[in-house]
């Protein structure tokens, strides 16, 4: 039967979107709120402000964000009265907005890990029905007496591949130290690798917002859309995806195989989604790294098989059309 469904999400990637298409394909009607949105400079000048300047000297601003945050997201479940609420994420949103749940069906979606995020263990029985992107937080969260399951992340086949051919390596994501080594050791191989992101580019302003005026010696590039980053992962010889020690697999591992990118993951763990060798790459050292980006510019003919294989088995298993349906099995 057709519900209404409120999504309640930042705004990253536009997650929610993707959502929002794949429960509307399936006769739903969906609103949205998105808890995050700094629309405009005054907005995003608020934020650096109250948020991220206070965080930067260590304080905390867990309150100000539950009142600011969770206020608006309650008064959105207020004035659309849906059946149904998505919450995706919602760490910053407070418990009051939790309880504004109590009487609705909710079912929330963690991309992140249970200790990076600000929830409490006295906070979980609030979030109604979990689908976390982690085994090791699905398996806690059922130990605690919760309705949890594993959901990954997805590709949204709205968005089509391109035909450019670029070449090069190239990276897109956010800079952690081990991402920048990494990629620093890469191009010491003789790899020429490019990376994209806010935190990698040279620009004045993308130093200034980051709070950091370090860039390592790698070429680089601007944060790019969604949809930007889907045609450079594309149309590059191949991609690379970095986890490091990170529970779950990121939204690039399905987006750089439904594009129809030659991925290069270092978690062979992957093969619970994609046949490694064949519709991915896994690297586990510097070296093989290296190696399988000098075979993918090199053997177009073997990188396309791979492209091809991995973006079939993305739509056929792999998108939110799939994981719109196992969240909706956990509604509490």
């Amino acid at each position: 039967m057709p519900t209404r469904v409120l999504i309640v999400s930042p705004a990253f990637h536009g997650i929610w979107r993707s959502l929002a298409v794949a429960l509307e394909a399936s006769g739903h009607e969906v609103e949205h709120h998105l808890y995050d949105e700094n629309a405009g400079l005054v907005a995003k000048a608020r934020h650096h402000l109250t948020v991220e300047l206070p965080a930067r000297l260590g304080r905390s601003t867990d309150a100000h964000l539950a009142e600011r945050l969770g206020g608006a997201a309650r008064a959105a479940v207020l004035r659309t009265r849906p059946d149904v609420v998505v919450t995706i994420k919602g760490d910053v949103l407070g418990e009051q907005y939790w309880e504004s749940l109590a009487r609705v069906p909710h079912v929330t979606w963690l991309y992140d890990q249970l200790d990076a995020m600000r929830f409490t263990p006295e906070m979980w029985s609030s979030l109604g029905g979990v689908g976390s992107f982690s085994h090791t937080d699905t398996d806690r969260l059922r130990s605690a007496g919760l309705t949890a399951g594993y959901v990954a992340l997805a590709y949204d086949p709205t968005f089509e591949p391109g035909s450019q051919h670029t070449g090069g390596v190239v990276f897109a994501g956010a800079r952690y130290p081990q991402r920048e080594e990494l990629l620093l050791r890469v191009q010491a191989a003789g790899v020429p690798v490019v990376a994209y992101g806010r935190s990698w580019s040279k620009h004045p302003f993308d130093r200034l917002r980051t709070w950091d005026l370090h860039r390592p010696d790698i070429p680089s590039g601007r944060e790019l859309s969604r949809g930007d980053a889907h045609q450079v992962m594309q149309a590059a010889d191949a991609t690379i995806n970095i986890h490091g020690a990170q529970d779950g697999f990121t939204l690039r591992t399905f987006e750089a195989s439904g594009i129809g990118a030659v991925q290069l993951i270092d978690r062979p763990d992957v093969s619970e989604f994609y046949e490694p060798g064949t519709e991915v790459l896994v690297y586990q050292d510097v070296d093989e790294l290296a190696e399988l980006c000098r075979r993918a510019s090199l053997d177009r003919s073997w990188g396309d098989a791979i492209r091809a294989a991995g973006r079939r088995r993305t739509l056929a298993e792999h998108t939110f059309a799939h994981r719109a349906s196992v969240l909706l099995e956990l509604l509490d």
